[in-house]
């Protein structure tokens, strides 16, 4: 990847003398970089190109160049590329857009030992290696820009250079023909000028290796901040599963980015604002918060915002309540949010020297100042001094303390305000930008990323379409507690198992469950009769359901009658991208309804699962909601594991499902399961003599 950051030579074919063309902007970038490596302009027609003498082919070089970048129009890519290919040049940065076969023209890069990024490609930047091959300016920094839209990573480019942050390096990789997202971030791991990456991708192809380069970031101390839009739903439209069409692109690429490290955002406006904050504060440990501001309407509304945000704007200790006490004995309002109450206008100190009865105070984690606070020079020259010698002694403060203080100023940009930056105190112009930030600064801090275990690739479960009792086996076999049951029915060629006798035969205690053994969803077709409370009973609603839905397989089950029970369902799937996934969700008949899910990359340890199950709005039924028992949570839990490790374990399953997951005080039981294997995932097995339907 050297020869694309900072290659020893490099041609631009294309290269122009006209401004509005993108000819002139690269051989103008290039040209800058003259005194690190020998830079050649191609073109047909003009003797010089911005006072530098051009060539007239590629082949008139007095060497081969180590990176070509090529600007010509999109039908003429593929005879440029060919006849660089045959003058040995092997890196190749197209610019070109609406290239014909551009697939197949990475794919004869490649053929050669080549390397391509591109077509359609806004450049590449590498401040650090005066490497500059983009349109427009770049400002040096320490912000790392890899996307897909050219055009996007420019706007955060923009975005970051007038918050005080420049570029240390830009990548736009276009359709990742070639070179992929995730190539880029692994150069990235030690480069000595990027301090942190942002990150804007449409698509996830090779989404493990991407995680892979994602988590040696975060494991660098390079956080990584994540824009996508229009990730691909198709396989949840495909899914046959609860587990696979009840969850978004979206909660696979977040469920990724916890694995990972990393962060999702929303806009390029927040990826700049919580990289301004990653560039100047500290992490904050937890989610507890001290709140000082001088309105109580303002101090009210951040609390609230606070909360929104998942923050815990908690009552002062007795000890910090009575040092806020001594500072302000003629406040309301001292418990947190702390309302200074006019002392401001009195004297100045008073920020500091509340911000430090909260930065000490081991139950507050940051401390968010809201207000007029950074108005006060600005609206008044002669308390310029005051207030910037209160923004230094809060700079001691927060060094001292290793916590970060957030500034709400009602200016954006007085001295006040860029000492505050400049001293590593985030200031943002809205009470809800700064409580974003520091909710997802804390997000960030808590979520390190998970060692996620390589499991080897067993073979196939089972052929797809045996139904409801080779998933029972399934599971079974790895450890998951099913009830009793016997297959009847047709139970092979020319075979036939009566329901009475087979219940006898296996000592089948009342009540039971029929169950047809080959639809996925049982309830909408009628295949499933519960309570049957003796034998003449399991006769009649098997004869009624083979009426209906034919002759097949059919499971008799002992049902599970225990008190306390809650509904779960647990699944896996594999992601065209990131591989193995494990979902965790409320469970049974209306499940869809709910839609109340947590998704994991899979496989997932016992402690990963149990923070699973807390994610879901249903955990109170599980630790004993109005005075229910509390049910066997750590049951579940390795339910969820099993599950996790048999999606990842084997590359046969595409899907597997378990709903309900009966979880009650004293254990865990699977009572219907679905299994779907990559070997025919479309066909169904169903009754020769009747379609699957209600008929």
């Amino acid at each position: 990847m050297d020869a694309f950051f900072d290659p020893g030579s490099v041609a631009v074919l294309g290269a122009s003398n006209d401004s509005s063309k993108w000819g002139f902007w690269l051989a103008a970038g290039a040209l800058r970089g003259a005194e690190r490596r020998r830079v050649y302009l191609i073109n047909a027609t003009a003797g010089s190109i911005q006072g530098q003498p051009t060539y007239a082919r590629l082949r008139d070089l007095p060497e081969t160049p180590e990176l070509l970048v090529i600007s010509v129009p999109g039908p003429t890519v593929a005879g440029v590329v060919a006849e660089a290919l045959e003058n040995g040049v092997r890196a190749f940065l197209i610019i070109s857009a609406r290239v014909p076969d551009a697939d197949q023209l990475a794919a004869t890069i490649r053929e050669t030992g080549g390397r391509l990024i591109g077509p359609n490609s806004l450049g590449i930047v590498d401040s650090h290696a005066d490497l500059l091959l983009a349109w427009g300016n770049f400002i040096p920094g320490s912000l790392a820009v890899v996307t897909q839209s050219g055009q996007l990573g420019t706007e955060i480019a923009t975005l970051a250079a007038r918050s005080g942050l420049g570029v240390s390096r830009f990548a736009s990789i276009g359709g990742q023909s070639d070179v992929r997202a995730a190539e880029v971030l692994g150069t990235l791991v030690d480069d000595p000028a990027t301090a942190q990456v942002a990150l804007y991708l449409e698509s996830f192809t090779g989404g493990a290796a991407l995680v892979s380069a994602l988590k040696a970031l975060r494991a660098a101390g390079k956080p990584t901040m994540i824009l996508t839009t229009g990730a691909s739903s198709a396989g949840a439209r495909l899914a046959r599963s609860h587990t696979g069409s009840m969850t978004s692109a979206m909660d696979t690429v977040d469920a990724a980015c916890r694995a990972a490290g990393a962060i999702r955002l929303a806009t390029p406006g927040q990826l700049v604002e919580l990289a301004g904050f990653f560039a100047s504060a500290w992490l904050p440990k937890d989610r507890r918060i001290g709140v000082l501001s001088d309105s109580g309407g303002q101090g009210a509304i951040a609390a609230d915002t606070a909360e929104s945000w998942g923050l815990d704007v908690r009552e002062l200790s007795a000890g910090a309540a009575g040092r806020v006490s001594e500072l302000l004995p003629e406040a309301d309002h001292i418990v947190n949010p702390i309302d200074l109450d006019g002392a401001g206008e009195k004297n100045l100190d008073v920020y500091a020297d509340l911000a430090e009865v909260l930065l000490t105070d081991t139950d507050i984690d940051a401390v968010v100042v809201s207000g007029y606070f950074g108005c006060y020079g600005e609206d008044v020259p002669d308390l310029r001094d005051r207030e910037l010698a209160v923004v230094d002694r809060l700079g001691e403060l927060v060094a001292e303390a290793k916590k970060p203080v957030i500034v709400h100023s009602m200016s954006a940009s007085s001295p006040a305000v860029t000492h505050l930056w400049e001293l590593g105190i985030p200031a943002y112009t809205s009470i809800e930008a700064a409580m974003r930030v520091l909710a997802r600064a804390g997000f960030y801090a808590a979520h390190s990323g998970r060692l996620t275990e390589s499991l080897e690739l067993t073979g196939p479960v089972t052929p797809w379409g045996t139904g409801y009792a080779a998933a029972r086996a399934v599971i079974e076999g790895a450890g998951i507690p099913v009830p009793a049951a016997v297959t009847v029915g047709s139970v092979g060629p020319g075979e036939s198992r009566a329901p009475a006798e087979a219940a006898k035969a296996s000592e089948l205690r009342p009540p039971f469950a029929l169950k047809a053994g080959w639809p996925a969803h049982k309830t909408e077709v009628g295949g499933i009769a519960l309570g049957l409370s003796d034998l003449p009973a399991v006769e009649t609603a098997y004869a009624d359901m083979v009426g209906r839905l034919g002759e097949g397989e059919y499971i008799l089950e002992e049902m599970d009658t225990r008190d306390h029970v809650v509904e779960i369902l647990v699944g896996g799937r594999q992601d065209e991208n990131f591989g193995p996934l494990v979902i965790v969700a409320a469970g049974g008949t209306e499940t869809e309804l709910f839609a109340d899910t947590w998704l994991e990359l899979a496989p997932v340890t016992h402690t990963e699962a149990l923070d699973m199950i807390s994610r879901l709005s249903c955990s109170r039924l599980l630790t004993g909601w109005r005075g229910r028992p509390a049910a066997d949570i750590d049951a579940l839990a390795e339910i969820i594991v099993a599950v996790s490790r048999m999606v990842a374990g084997n590359n046969a399953i595409a899907e597997i499902e378990i709903n309900p997951v009966r979880v009650a005080p004293d254990s865990a039981l699977a009572v219907d399961a679905l299994v779907v294997t990559t070997e025919n995932p479309t066909a169904e097995n169903v009754p020769a003599e009747k379609p699957n339907s209600e008929e």
